[in-house]
């Protein structure tokens, strides 16, 4: 099954044919409430209140908590470099619609990088089930969001057999296909061709970000999506691409982040959390860290 929800294509394969009535109403529940918990391209979404109400305790659903734990740990796995108080900064870059639309934009100028607030600006009671974020402090949940709805689904529909879910890019494996492990293929652009790697994969998360997808111009510059929290302005990497294996996509997506932004140490600090990446520098060599499966080309 493909679908397509914010701009993103996805897919959707079960073990079993008699299984994907199941995932696919699965898969349908998750995006249809992360979309109402977590756009903030939509006024009215619980993500786009919260962050009007920043220095108050505000009441939260319990999508909006799973998806800011998710954010949370990713964050704290990668020592804040996968932060997601960067809202405030992808404004300043000009990213305050949807992507279709900031693509299409020539009158942006440069601003002042802004700074995230980070992790400690969130103030998150999982008990009480509410959060309150600093003053000043404003949450993008997209990416981790998007990490966290493909390993809901694929955990919901495991016990009934093998799955494996793919939205733009992050993908969940759970079990095995028809005819063994799930075969995914590796893309470095959104731009999908039929000839990407291929490796195979039983269980857990791949994720890919990239410097060369969703840029914009703002002046005379090219810029992209993912900000450095370090500095606030965007990321300016060794790396092109960086594709992460790891125990579920949340950290595999986390993990992928911020391996642009460690640039040369993003090897160690992969294979120190136990996980694995293909890494493409701008000059289109690839590097493999920890035991990134065996590679298969598919021929022209």
């Amino acid at each position: 099954m493909n679908f397509e929800i914010w701009g993103l294509s996805g897919s959707l394969s079960t073990e079993h044919p008699e299984q994907i009535h199941f995932a696919e109403e699965r898969l349908w529940h998750w995006l249809n409430a992360f979309d109402a918990a977590c756009n903030r391209f939509r006024s009215d979404s619980e993500i786009s209140r919260l962050n009007r109400h920043h220095g108050e305790t505000v009441a939260i659903s319990k999508t909006l908590e799973l998806a800011i734990d998710a954010a949370l740990r990713a964050g704290e796995a990668t020592d804040g470099l996968c932060d997601p108080t960067v809202l405030p900064a992808l404004l300043a870059l000009g990213y305050d619609r949807d992507y279709d639309e900031l693509a299409r934009r020539t009158d942006l100028v440069a601003t002042a990088p802004v700074l995230p607030l980070g992790l400690s600006a969130i103030d998150l009671d999982r008990g009480h089930h509410t959060v309150t974020l600093a003053p000043g402090c404003q949450l993008d949940l997209g990416a981790s969001a998007k990490a966290l709805v493909v390993d809901l689904v694929a955990d919901d529909v495991a016990p009934l057999g093998g799955v494996v879910v793919e939205l733009g890019g992050d993908v969940a494996v759970r079990g095995h296909g028809p005819n063994g492990p799930w075969v995914i293929g590796v893309a470095e652009t959104l731009d999908i061709t039929g000839h990407e790697p291929r490796i195979s994969l039983r269980h857990g998360g791949i994720a890919t970000s990239s410097t060369a997808t969703r840029t914009w111009r703002v002046g005379e510059q090219v810029v992209n999506h993912i900000v450095d929290p370090r500095t606030g302005s965007f990321a300016r990497s060794l790396y092109s691409t960086a594709s992460v294996s790891a125990s579920d996509c949340v950290l595999a997506n986390g993990f992928a982040t911020a391996a642009l932004l460690w640039g040369e140490d993003a090897g160690y600090h992969i294979a120190q959390a136990g996980w694995s990446a293909r890494l493409v520098l701008s000059d289109g060599t690839v590097e493999f860290v920890g035991g990134w499966p065996q590679e298969e080309e598919i021929a022209p």
